[in-house]
């Protein structure tokens, strides 16, 4: 917690208490189904908590916007964000329906009004969103392909409706047919811990 206190000084009680509790309810959670390496399980607020809010650097969504968090695994980036922004909707989807249970009974855990749930594919996600949020799934160019049915024409942030992806590495080339409608934010800028030293968060307008 002095991690994200550090980076978010400015959290609610009620978003100090939701954090808090994530770390035993994934260790619980992650002993019955193995949502998050159990090497990894130790760096939660660092690699999964704060990695997530990496995205709220690049965007602070306004109240009544909706943000798909795809491919969103034991919740991530999504649970976290949606502690962040209670005001914001945000809608969970997986394929593998274990991983979409353990993202449900957290969020219920620790009161998330503001989360929805649904375990399928993303080509069968048909509801349309302001955002797309997502952890490194597969590349940029799949990911558009699939998601550009999924983003809404009416705006109402700062930065026009797109894709938020989290990645890492070298994602010149990946992000090259895109370039025009791309912009990359190095989160080392943000965070001074060494895993941050290759993240990044790519927003591409969709």
């Amino acid at each position: 917690m002095k991690l994200l206190l550090k980076y978010f000084p400015d959290l609610t009680e009620e978003q100090r208490k939701q954090f808090a509790a994530l770390y035993e309810l994934y260790i619980d959670w992650n002993s019955k189904i193995n949502v998050i390496s159990r090497k990894d399980i130790e760096n939660l607020y660092e690699h999964h908590v704060l990695h997530s809010l990496g995205i709220a650097r690049v965007i602070r969504f306004r109240a009544g916007s909706s943000v798909m968090d795809l491919g969103t695994g034991g919740g991530f980036p999504g649970i976290p964000l949606a502690i962040l922004f209670p005001d914001t909707k945000f809608h969970l989807v997986d394929s593998i329906g274990k991983k979409v249970r353990v993202a449900t009974e957290v969020s219920n855990a620790i009161g998330l009004k503001n989360v929805t749930f649904r375990h399928a594919r993303a080509e069968e996600e048909k509801q349309t969103f302001d955002f797309v949020v997502s952890r490194a799934v597969m590349p940029l160019a799949d990911l558009i392909k699939i998601i550009r049915k999924n983003i809404s024409p009416k705006q109402q942030n700062a930065l026009p409706n797109g894709l938020i992806c989290l990645k890492g590495g070298e994602l010149e080339h990946e992000a090259m047919p895109f370039k025009h409608k791309t912009s990359m934010h190095n989160l080392n800028e943000d965070f001074d811990e060494e895993f941050f030293q290759t993240k990044k968060v790519v927003y591409v307008t969709i």
